[in-house]
């Protein structure tokens, strides 16, 4: 029981302490000036930096420093110039050339825009990855709305049928198109419509009313002759009636002369004989023979 088989490897032996790791304790014994790193981990008021921002090979010192600093602000501080200069040492001109590198190398953007008051102000991004923020591919697009889930059992939904639009869509016109197409629920309950289907329908309608139609009109021929069984698409059966019953424009016509005008009959203030004028006065012999003379003397 004490023969060892001498074909098997020797397992490897644990090491503790500093056998797991002897490189560290060769690198700190031969390195007299590598930095030591006495770390803790940060639970609130810290900033995160990336090694390609703390490790620029580019990067002045001062650029470097000023991004940290940038980025640990809070949105909407002040990091023009002159507040900058005014909180390090270093002065305008050389905080100058660091916000330029920082530009230059996509970690600041900035420009210029005019607010409402006119006033053109500088508007700065800073950017803690260069290349990587969604700003600079514009805004995102808005979602589009989504339709409400159909219900289990509820037959799938169809577009409605195309409805005529009218030559010169009025805003009173189709104020009036809606208020007749909501006025059709009163006559029959059945025809209740949603804003959505009445936003379609109200062209159609607007059509009607252009050709000269009374609103009572279209609400009869919208309404009239429906089926007694329930309306499953009363939008639809609407529409297909504004499309397939619309009626012709009405023939042009010339409007009507104006009567003539009859003026009241008055005398002369001459010769005392009657003639229609608009004021009293003379008459028109009396005005075109000389004085003394006249054709009925």
């Amino acid at each position: 029981m004490d023969t060892r088989n001498t074909s098997v490897r020797p397992h490897a032996q644990p090491r503790n302490g500093k056998e797991n790791h002897p490189s560290r304790g060769t690198r700190a014994n031969n390195r007299s000036g590598g930095v030591i790193h006495d770390n803790s981990r940060h639970t609130s008021r810290f900033t995160v930096i990336g090694n390609h921002l703390a490790q620029h090979a580019e990067l002045s010192l001062l650029a470097i420093g000023l991004a940290v600093h940038i980025q640990s602000l809070p949105g909407g501080a002040l990091i023009d110039i002159r507040t900058l200069a005014a909180r390090f040492p270093e002065g305008k001109t050389r905080i100058a050339a660091a916000l330029r590198e920082l530009e230059t190398h996509g970690y600041l953007r900035r420009t210029c825009e005019r607010t409402s008051s006119g006033r053109v102000v500088t508007r700065t991004v800073s950017c803690n990855q260069p290349g990587r923020s969604g700003a600079a591919a514009g805004p995102e697009p808005k979602p589009k709305a989504r339709r409400p889930a159909r219900r289990e059992g509820e037959p799938p939904r169809r577009a409605l049928p195309a409805v005529p639009r009218p030559a010169y869509p009025a805003p009173d016109l189709l104020r009036s198109a809606v208020e007749v197409l909501a006025g059709l629920r009163r006559g029959d309950p059945r025809l209740l419509l949603s804003a959505t289907e009445v936003e379609h329908l109200a062209p159609g309608v607007a059509a009607w009313l252009e050709r000269e139609l009374p609103p009572s009109a279209v609400h009869h021929a919208l309404t009239a002759g429906l089926p007694s069984e329930p309306l499953h698409r009363p939008a639809a059966l609407l529409a297909h009636r504004l499309a397939a019953q619309l009626p012709p424009v009405p023939p042009f016509s010339a409007p009507a002369a104006p009567d003539a005008v009859r003026h009241p009959l008055r005398n002369c203030d001459t010769c005392d004989r009657a003639f229609r004028a608009a004021e009293p006065g003379r008459c028109r012999d009396c005005l075109t023979d000389p004085p003394g003379v006249h054709p009925s003397g």
